[in-house]
């Protein structure tokens, strides 16, 4: 037994994965699923009828969650496929700083300050408009796969 303490590093993560296996039969529209490393949201799935070698095939054409842009894949339907573990998480919006980044107010009284302004040109200006006018705002943060963004707008001021 030794007398010297050890140090941990501390990752702030329980090394839970950021997506969970499911059965690409099961995916549905309006479901999520990770497509060239990207979360995405389903908004189409067909089906193909089993082949000669006896694997039916969904084809599935998703839309990145944060870019917008659209993906589509292939998979035998009796294979699994990577779900992103996706949150939405609503914060009180306290501060924009002049280099684009936000200052939101968490659920137990801390702020966040490591989130940009969305890209989204219509949700950019009611965010700056908003907030110009010292309305209450809360913003709706999506996070997936390590990824977050300010995705929703919600004016609490009454």
């Amino acid at each position: 037994m030794s007398d010297e303490e050890h140090q941990f590093e501390s990752k702030a993560d329980a090394g839970a994965s950021k997506t969970y296996p499911q059965q690409a039969g099961t995916i549905r529209k309006g479901g999520y699923i990770v497509i060239k490393g990207r979360a995405c949201k389903v908004v189409e799935v067909s089906t193909s009828k089993t082949g000669k070698h006896g694997h039916a095939k969904c084809h599935f054409v998703a839309i990145d969650i944060f870019n917008g842009k659209k993906l589509e894949d292939i998979v035998p339907s009796s294979h699994n496929c990577d779900v992103p573990h996706v949150t939405r998480t609503d914060y009180q919006l306290i501060d924009i700083a002049e280099d684009g980044f936000v200052s939101l107010l968490t659920d137990n009284g801390n702020t966040k300050d490591d989130l940009k302004l969305p890209t989204d040109e219509t949700l950019l200006g009611q965010i700056k408009d908003g907030f110009a006018d010292g309305k209450d705002l809360v913003v709706s943060v999506m996070s997936a796969m390590g990824e977050e963004q300010i995705n929703a707008l919600k004016d609490i001021s009454k």
